[in-house]
């Protein structure tokens, strides 16, 4: 199988801007030392992080929170740039990582579903073809010719993941996106990522449950301090995980 996604030791690095904390007069009157201390005094997101991704793999990540498990969704989803090393993704990523984050709040659900068809490279025939199942799969009833503005955080999550789960992607990024509307509309996503893996989609998938990561994944890498401990089949890494979880 090809490599879709590739980290060759890849860290991600921010500023942190408590230097500004004296105000602006302090911080230019001390200008060489304020950019200095802007410059050395980061936080450190991903240390060192290396792994490749083959083409229809389904990999969870895993870790406490902070550890970095989203800084790495974000930068296979090249919305982030490493601060060192080289991220090499091959194929067409459709993230799953805010859902309706780009949607506009005036627009109409069917504007929108339009508009983030577009967004995401399909011409405007392509979303026609796939209006209908869009808007089936969604259940949004009369609501999907109001402004999403009307919409409750459910029924946002609902179009999101249905403009997703019905555009055909080549790698699937989720970040906590599961627990969308009620247990039944929860089942149906899992069932349609389900069928996603059958079909050879790259999934990545961040998520705390662990019955969500052994349901949808085979294999899973468990980021800790911001570094990757520990990388192999999904039960294994799950059970390593718990086990540092309850004996810290």
């Amino acid at each position: 199988m090809s490599t879709v996604i590739r980290f060759d030791s890849v860290s991600k690095h921010y500023p942190r801007y408590h230097h500004l904390s004296g105000g602006i007069k302090n911080f230019l009157f001390n200008l060489p030392k304020s950019i200095r201390g802007l410059r050395e005094d980061r936080f450190k997101a991903l240390e060192e992080i290396s792994f490749s991704i083959n083409s229809g793999e389904s990999v969870a990540f895993v870790g406490r929170n902070g550890a970095g498990k989203s800084t790495t969704l974000g930068l296979i989803a090249q919305v982030l740039k490493p601060t060192t090393g080289q991220v090499t993704v091959s194929r067409r990523v459709s993230p799953l990582l805010e859902l309706g984050g780009g949607f506009h709040p005036d627009l109409s659900g069917i504007e929108n579903i339009q508009l983030n068809g577009v967004l995401m490279g399909l011409s405007r025939k392509q979303v026609k073809s796939r209006m209908e199942a869009i808007i089936d799969f969604a259940e949004l009833g009369e609501f999907i010719d109001q402004p999403i503005r009307t919409y409750s955080s459910g029924m946002l999550s609902r179009l999101g993941f249905s403009v997703i789960a019905n555009l055909d992607p080549e790698i699937l990024l989720i970040d906590e996106v599961l627990a969308v509307g009620d247990a039944s509309f929860q089942e149906k996503c899992l069932k349609k990522i389900s069928e996603f893996k059958k079909s050879g989609v790259t999934i990545v998938l961040v998520s705390h449950s662990e019955n969500d990561i052994l349901r949808v994944c085979d294999r899973a890498i468990w980021i800790e301090n911001h570094r990757l401990r520990m990388d192999g089949p999904a039960g294994d890494v799950m059970t390593g995980y718990r086990d540092s979880v309850s004996h810290p």
